[in-house]
């Protein structure tokens, strides 16, 4: 067995020809704004791949698609990300398909365009703002002749200057004026939209994460969908379930990345090798043990909790792993190439994901009484 075959395995059924082509860059330039990470997604068919196959997609399960992340992440860090936030809105769309075809009867349509075209999705639907529930949108749609009028800012948004697509959780008022729940497809060349700078770290600068701003953005009635809250609880909740098991591929990846390296120089002792490959691999099939427990029909409710619960040990043992394999690769390993540096800084991302730990530490308490 070689380390992470199965997830290369994945990688190179769903999306043949992506390695070797992100093989032919190096790290430096793939982490960059402007990279060709993102562009070698879509051409290798990364658009498609949640997709269900009957609207043209790859129909890889969630198991899959986590195995496809991990991999891809420790190829690309940047290309992974904005891959997950694609994968988030796209799973939200194919889950509301699934739920109740009529009340989203746009969706397939949609989802086929997806598959055919290699249209990027940007997700609107996590936010990233202090204090701020990620339930709750941040956006504002009001009706008008014709539609709706919508406004706000979402930052960071990733795949902000190669999306087609923003879709996006936006308020809208009901008729009593209570804000309500409305999911928004919002096409990237949309008038009023428009894209500024945000984000000033280098770490995962390619992932396009910037600001997108929504000054009175036109949509008609059959780009907003507004589902009664018992339809869109859940939905959210399994899109929340969907995005964590995400980003624990993603980072797992980044790391895998680093734990590669020890392995294949042969850096440390075997027994400090063999340390490292239980704790990232525990990690590893945590998370999938999750993904499982979807594929099975868990209730959504018990997915959740156990997903928090699966997201937080992934960043325990993530933040051991990385140092102590930046230890094993030595201080000449560290100054002689930017690789190690930057892995480890990206493998930090993981902690800025919502939920945060203190806003996620009453539901996972209430989640699991005595």
């Amino acid at each position: 067995m070689v380390f992470m075959d199965m997830e290369r395995r994945a990688l190179d059924e769903y999306l043949p020809g992506l390695a070797d082509r992100l093989a032919g860059f190096e790290l430096t330039e793939l982490e960059t704004d402007g990279n060709p990470g993102i562009e070698a997604f879509r051409a290798c068919g990364g658009a498609k791949l949640v997709v269900p196959e009957r609207f043209g997609g790859s129909g890889a399960s969630i198991v899959d698609a986590a195995r496809v992340l991990r991999e891809l992440a420790a190829l690309a860090p940047s290309t992974a990300v904005a891959a997950m936030m694609h994968q988030f809105s796209v799973t939200t769309l194919v889950a509301a398909v699934e739920q109740d075809p009529q009340e989203f009867a746009a969706f397939p349509d949609l989802l086929a365009a997806i598959s055919g075209k290699r249209m990027l999705l940007a997700s609107g639907f996590a936010e990233g703002m202090r204090g701020q529930n990620i339930l709750e949108p941040t956006l504002r749609a009001e009706r008008t002749d014709g539609g709706y009028l919508l406004n706000g800012v979402k930052k960071p948004c990733s795949l902000s200057g190669s999306m087609d697509l923003l879709t996006a959780s936006v308020a809208v008022p009901g008729p009593d004026g209570t804000p309500a729940l409305g999911i928004a497809l919002i096409p990237a060349d949309a008038e009023g939209l428009t894209v500024a700078p945000f984000w000033s770290s280098f770490a995962l600068a390619g992932a396009e994460s910037n600001e997108v701003r929504l000054d009175d953005v036109l949509l008609a009635p059959e780009q907003l969908v507004n589902p009664p809250l018992e339809k869109a609880l859940p939905l959210q909740m399994l899109g929340l379930v969907h995005f964590q098991l995400s980003v624990c591929a993603v980072y797992t990846g980044v790391v895998s990345a680093l734990v590669r390296r020890v392995l294949a120089q042969s850096r440390g002792s075997v027994t400090d090798r063999a340390d490292l490959i239980v704790e990232i691999e525990s990690a590893a099939l945590t998370a999938e043990a999750v993904a499982r427990r979807v594929l099975a029909d868990e209730p959504v409710d018990r997915a959740l909790a156990a997903v928090q619960v699966a997201r937080f040990a992934t960043q325990e043992s993530l933040g051991r792993v990385v140092n102590r394999a930046v230890e094993l690769l030595g201080g000449m390993a560290y100054v002689s190439s930017s690789d190690v540096g930057y892995l480890a800084a990206a493998a930090h991302g993981i902690a800025f994901h919502p939920p945060s730990r203190t806003s996620a530490a009453g539901a996972i308490v209430e989640s699991f009484p005595a």
